[in-house]
């Protein structure tokens, strides 16, 4: 059995042939269709969605219809495999096709196209002081950091009842009927860095996914990759493909979360002009019991604690681009070693931990306001800094808890040789980051407004 993808009926008949070393030979009279008319070039490429295609053993047939039928969906032999390599699709009696089947897949011709190496990013330029609190507003007046409840709150995130987290808290999680267990998800990319550095860049989007899981308390198990770039013909495009794809293989083998499957879509452009490369990567995680999951909030009276290094990289930040409208300096470097300990560390430590997230665009300042703002309670961070709190270093997480938790947190961390400090509060009505303080309703509201005011 096959989802039907890019290019719907025609991928996954050969692809599904070749695996077998199989020939195949598809019937499109029997195709179920929505509109009269459709011609085999069209009916072969289309990419209706909800689609799987199956094989099976003909004596299997009626008892795989009645399972459709009961559940009240389409079935429909529309073809078989042959023992020759052929891919044969016949429509109105009428052969429109009749060609090696391995030809298109497992011996396709395969492309060698000339790249060049993206060059090393400009030094960051001196950034300007601006008041924390400013900036914070600045990232959460942005389409791209605003709360995004407008979109999701407009569908049904429980199908089935199963939703145990909901979106808006990072990775969600479901459960898997009748075994205990639960699956969390997430996809992470930030098109900035892997425009700055593409191997770090995909380097970042894995362990970024790797965070998000570890976060809710599961254990990171496998990630998809969904390789989006401009027109590869240009070698500059092609550098990029190649960066990214060398810093996400090596980013999977050291978190142990390997490529299980993936898409590529190239010749994103408009006037001639690529998207940013957008690598992303949707990661899947388990968790053995929903004990295990971290799924609280941050409380009146918790402490905040940061576990990894003090916040000190503002290049290619959130805060350059939103506030500064700048996209200069390298991309932050990802100390793979390190996300790999810390997570561990968050996972082994779950029971001491109310609440947790990871430090990735905005860095401490926004991870905070995030948290707090979820929990419908103020937050109070010591560091008036700019570097400290919108700095984008990696291998990072926020976590809530109580003073005794806390204690034993920061003695674990000692001897584990994971950097672990208190930064702040979490209560009140207000954020506070250092001496600048604003009102917590007055940001909330800010906060869950501007992506409807941007685009509803």
């Amino acid at each position: 059995i096959q989802d039907m993808g890019a290019a719907g009926l025609t991928c996954s008949a050969v692809e599904m042939g070749d695996k077998g070393n199989l020939g195949v030979r598809l019937d499109l009279d029997r195709v179920p269709c929505r509109e009269a008319g459709m011609t085999a070039y069209e009916m072969m490429l289309s990419e209706s969605q909800e689609r799987m295609l199956m094989v099976l053993k003909p004596e299997k047939e009626a008892e795989a219809k009645a399972i459709f039928d009961k559940w009240d969906l389409d079935f429909a032999i529309v073809g078989e495999t042959i023992a020759e390599d052929r891919f044969l699709i016949v429509h109105g009696n009428e052969t429109k096709a009749d060609l090696p089947l391995k030809a298109l897949s497992g011996t396709a011709p395969e492309y060698d196209r000339p790249w060049v190496e993206t060059p090393a990013a400009a030094e960051m330029g001196p950034v300007a002081a601006v008041d924390p609190i400013d900036g914070l507003k600045g990232l959460i007046s942005s389409p791209n950091y605003a709360h995004k409840g407008w979109v999701y709150e407009q569908y049904d995130t429980t199908v089935m009842a199963d939703t145990v987290r909901a979106p808006g808290l990072g990775a969600g999680v479901v459960r898997v009927h009748a075994t205990g267990k639960a699956l969390a998800f997430t996809s992470d990319v930030t098109p900035r860095y892997v425009m700055a550095n593409p191997y770090e860049g995909g380097k970042q989007a894995v362990a970024e996914a790797y965070r998000n899981l570890t976060a809710c308390g599961a254990k990171p198990l496998a990630a998809t990759d969904n390789m989006n770039f401009g027109n590869p013909e240009k070698p500059e495009i092609m550098g990029q493909f190649v960066g990214a794809i060398k810093g996400i293989g090596e980013a999977c083998q050291a978190l142990d979360m390997p490529i299980v499957s993936g898409n590529v879509s190239l010749y994103n452009e408009t006037d001639g002009v690529g998207i940013l490369p957008t690598p992303t990567i949707g990661a899947v995680g388990l968790l053995e019991t929903l004990d295990d999951m971290i799924a609280g909030l941050p409380a009146e009276g918790d402490l905040a604690i940061l576990i990894g290094a003090p916040g000190s990289h503002l290049g290619q930040s959130a805060l350059l681009a939103e506030v500064f409208n700048r996209e200069d300096g390298d991309a932050p470097w990802v100390d793979l070693s390190a996300e790999r300990a810390h997570g561990f560390f968050i996972r082994e430590n779950r029971t001491l931990i109310g609440a947790c997230t990871d430090l990735s665009d905005g860095g401490l300042a926004l991870a905070a306001f995030e948290m707090a703002e979820g929990a419908g309670i103020g937050v109070s961070l010591d560091t008036g800094d700019m570097a400290e709190l919108f700095g984008e270093d990696q291998a990072r997480y926020l976590v809530a808890c109580r003073f005794d938790q806390a204690e034993a947190l920061m003695v674990a961390a000692g001897r584990a040789g994971v950097p672990c400090a208190a930064v702040g509060r979490f209560g009140g009505t207000s954020v506070k980051f250092g001496s600048s303080e604003a009102p917590l309703e007055e940001l909330s509201r800010l906060y869950r407004t501007a992506f409807e005011a941007a685009v509803g």
